[in-house]
């Protein structure tokens, strides 16, 4: 009996998916010993995107494409995985909602480029060259890039049947999907693979979890601001925390390390639109309505792992 075909393609990602996948240890190995891994490009094997093409179609079992789509490349990918694989993943927040990455939204091509390659205080560029997507080197040799695009999420370009957030998704997560995988048992395609809860539920600080009520936030703050109490609710002390709305896969580290959450675990289930139900959170947790100008920076804030999936963003793109 022949085993199922995994492939994995890194899209516009930092990589960190792909460590998380590694970090899942001695169960790697098991995975690797029931799934034959037939692609995964381009961090750990050097496969040709022509290898991946010629497999017949629906040949791939399971596909998970982590990274946001920002490049024509990653379009063609996108497109080839979803014709091979039988059901595709997009994994990790880049893939699920575009991720921190998809903030080059904010800024035109031409304002990056200028930003990268020409107005820093390090970069020595007099002729202020910037990147070609094609140029020819001795008279014969045609080099290309692939052209930039701006950020998009997976399943702006393919059908997504699958979703698993994070940044990364914490490698307990990603045993528990895998093991889903493996066994079968998956939700009704287009849901997030997730164990539904929030940050919250499963935070140790959460005053509800121990039979106290909530109380409102009477300041703003920064953890530059101050450090928060060992134990307390990020959110009474005035850390905008997002762990409310944002799904709690990783079993609250951040907060566990006295950081707030930012929400790179994705919408909890139910959630069209992250960012919108994170100001609302945010919103009605505030003891009054003056502390809303103190929140610094909003929009790197609400919308730092989901800009490109925001229903705004989506309306001014159509």
């Amino acid at each position: 009996m022949s085993k199922p075909k995994l492939a994995y393609y890194l899209a516009g990602g930092c990589g960190g998916c792909d460590i998380a996948v590694v970090d899942i240890s001695e169960m790697l190995v098991d995975v690797a010993l029931a799934v034959d891994i037939v692609f995964w490009a381009p961090t750990v094997a050097d496969a040709k995107y022509k290898d991946l093409e010629a497999m017949p179609d629906g040949s791939i079992d399971v596909g998970l494409i982590s990274g946001n789509i920002r490049n024509s490349e990653h379009e063609h990918i996108a497109h080839v995985m979803r014709n091979k694989c039988k059901v595709l993943i997009a994994f990790g927040i880049c893939a699920t909602n575009g991720g921190i990455k998809g903030l080059v939204n904010l800024h035109t091509t031409e304002q990056l480029l200028d930003k990268a390659y020409v107005n820093t205080f390090s970069t020595d560029n007099p002729n202020k060259e910037l990147p070609q997507t094609s140029c020819v080197v001795d008279g014969k040799y045609e080099l290309t890039l692939p052209s930039l695009m701006y950020a998009r999420p997976l399943d702006q370009v393919v059908k997504v049947d699958y979703y698993i957030g994070g940044c990364p998704p914490h490698y307990e997560h990603v045993k528990k999907a895998f093991t889903a995988l493996l066994s079968g048992q998956l939700p009704p395609p287009g849901s997030w693979i997730t164990m539904g809860k929030a940050v919250c539920e499963v935070c140790d600080r959460n005053p509800v979890l121990k039979g106290k009520p909530k109380k409102f936030a009477t300041t703003v703050k920064r953890t530059i601001d101050g450090a928060p109490s060992e134990d307390g609710c990020l959110l009474e002390e005035g850390y905008l925390c997002l762990g409310p709305v944002t799904q709690g896969d990783c079993g609250s580290k951040c907060p566990a390390a006295n950081i707030p959450c930012r929400g790179c675990g994705g919408p909890i289930p139910g959630v069209k639109d992250f960012s919108l139900r994170a100001i609302s959170a945010i919103a009605s947790m505030l003891d009054n309505e003056e502390l809303v100008d103190q929140i610094p920076d909003p929009v790197h804030l609400f919308y730092r792992y989901t800009l490109p999936s925001s229903f705004p963003y989506k309306r001014l793109k159509s």
